[in-house]
């Protein structure tokens, strides 16, 4: 099993990197995020992976953090999440804020992946709600709430999940009202452009 590369950027596709490792190049499927925090082709890269083997392929999937990768395990444990739902899963939003989603019994950030529906999102509580509290994931249903408002704000101005995503994890903890979330969140957005 391979569980860790460290290697040189080879090439970048839309939904995976190849990473060259001692002469040899492993395609390696990302999620969006770990996709965006990668390096220029040339650079040196460290990914925790999962290697999937099935009857008929071997895929790679690679991660920038190993909390994501304990979150996908996870996720493709449950019966009608394959991996590819589970990299859909950890693009809607930051591993803390999906695994309190979970603990609080919250489908809404499941059900924005594209395969998800609600009974599939329904299971994915079901099954790891208890293993999000053992292991010390406090549920904040408030804050929840607050995010999910304010991600669909900007949604709602055009923005797309990700880029709205992105903003609001810059929102400093003390702004707590949704409109000073989103104004915050939009003048970090008109910066970038």
């Amino acid at each position: 099993m391979i569980s860790f590369l460290e290697g040189i950027v080879l090439m970048a596709g839309e939904k995976f990197v190849v990473v060259g490792v001692s002469g040899i190049g492993y395609k390696v499927f990302a999620g969006t995020d770990t996709l965006a925090k990668m390096p220029a082709r040339g650079n040196p890269v460290k990914l925790w992976t999962h290697d999937h083997v099935r009857e008929d392929a071997r895929e790679l999937y690679g991660f920038a953090h190993y909390a994501e990768l304990v979150l996908f395990e996870m996720l493709i444990s449950i019966s009608g999440i394959g991996p590819k739902g589970a990299l859909g899963i950890l693009g809607v939003a930051p591993v803390d804020t999906l695994k309190k989603a979970i603990a609080a019994g919250d489908t809404s950030y499941l059900t924005r992946v594209s395969g998800i529906g609600k009974k599939i999102a329904e299971k994915v509580v079901l099954e790891l709600k208890d293993k999000m509290a053992g292991r010390g994931v406090t549920i904040e249903a408030p804050e929840l709430k607050a995010e999910a408002e304010a991600l669909d704000a900007l949604e709602a101005l055009g923005y797309s999940q990700r880029e709205a995503r992105d903003a609001l994890t810059q929102v400093p903890a003390d702004l707590t009202r949704l409109e000073e979330r989103v104004q915050y969140a939009l003048r970090r957005m008109g910066e970038k452009k």
